[in-house]
């Protein structure tokens, strides 16, 4: 069983940045890849930025050239870089592993995090 902890929401005006980090509460043998979601009041979730276990990236439009995410293997999490906030990037960040695997006999699963705030303020 892994757990994932968000940690690094908070409260900032627009323009400004947060570093948002998901942290893993084990080692992690294998992953197809780690992504960082969204959700704002009343709308669905939606897939921000994902990076694959190769490394490639990808971002939702709205957030190209603002994120960044990246693997820290050392620390054994992933972090998201926010700036140039904008007022609708308000929202819960949810952090999520698929088709992770604790050992190489395991079967993969998904898991999510709990979530963390942003706000962004006008």
């Amino acid at each position: 069983q892994v757990q994932l902890v968000e940690s690094g929401g908070g409260l900032v005006q627009a323009g400004g940045s947060l570093r948002l980090s998901c942290a893993a509460s084990a080692r992690i043998f294998s992953f197809n890849s780690i992504g960082w979601y969204r959700q704002a009041p009343g709308k669905q979730r939606e897939l921000v930025a994902v990076i694959s276990s190769s490394g490639s990236t990808r971002y939702v439009d709205s957030v190209k050239g603002r994120f960044t995410i990246a693997r820290d293997s050392a620390e054994n999490t992933v972090n998201l870089q926010l700036n140039s906030l904008k007022p609708e990037d308000t929202a819960v960040y949810y952090c999520n592993i698929a088709g992770a695997k604790i050992t190489s006999w395991g079967l993969p699963r998904d898991y999510w995090g709990q979530g963390t705030q942003v706000t962004v303020s006008s």
